[in-house]
């Protein structure tokens, strides 16, 4: 997929790539393993399925995830995320904190907890 850029950037051209309405979202629901059109259709925040259509194409272009056919008839795609998709894991866990201290009623789902580390004793 060719990316128009505004700027050199790395935080504009991210934006660019992944920074519309859907793109994360799809990301944080591959993540949690929804992997079928589906199911991601089935999210809570309610997408179009035109537009679901469309950032699949796009995502997969942009090498964010991969589709491979699971169902011949009807034809049917599984996708899940290429290491460039599942890099973008530690943007939404940072989204998902930030809205959580910042936005009231919001919470943060388990898979996007920081892990804290446990003193052990000597």
């Amino acid at each position: 997929m060719q990316v128009t850029r505004r700027s050199t950037c790395p935080a504009s051209c991210a934006l660019d790539l992944a920074g519309d309405r859907w793109t994360l979202l799809i990301v944080r629901d591959l993540l949690r393993g929804r992997d079928t059109f589906g199911k991601l259709a089935a999210c809570d925040e309610g997408i179009p399925t035109n537009i679901l259509s469309e950032r699949l194409k796009r995502m997969e272009q942009a090498g964010l995830i991969q589709s491979k056919p699971y169902q011949e008839r009807p034809l049917r795609y599984a996708y899940t995320l290429t290491e460039k998709g599942r890099d973008l894991g530690e943007v939404i866990a940072a989204l998902a904190r930030w809205g959580k201290k910042h936005v009231r009623g919001t919470v943060v789902p388990p898979e996007f907890r920081r892990r804290r580390s446990i003193p052990t004793r000597s």
